[in-house]
């Protein structure tokens, strides 16, 4: 990724290897210690999709970019879950 201003945010977008429709916005290129072991044991093998240089006038199909800003700076990732399914809070699982 190209050098950045202050106003964007670079991003990694991956998908899923065991869940259809399921992303991992990370803030980091192919490094994913700060990702939860248990997150990644679901998530399986991260392919990466896409990088983007987000910025609160960008759209995203799914998501709310500011939302996704939001947790990149926080915690370093966000997930998007497929469309139509619940977390389990019990154990991440869906139902």
């Amino acid at each position: 990724m190209t050098d950045t201003d202050s106003t964007t945010t670079p991003c990694w977008i991956y998908r899923s290897s065991k869940k259809e429709e399921m992303y991992l916005y990370h803030a980091k290129e192919e490094n994913f210690e700060d990702i939860p072991d248990a997150l990644m044991k679901r998530f399986g093998t991260p392919l990466l999709v896409m990088e983007l240089e987000l910025h609160p006038d960008r759209n995203l199909a799914r998501e709310d970019v500011s939302k996704v800003i939001n947790n990149l700076k926080n915690i370093g990732y966000h997930l998007q879950m497929p469309p139509n399914l619940i977390p389990d809070m019990n154990d991440g699982e869906t139902i």
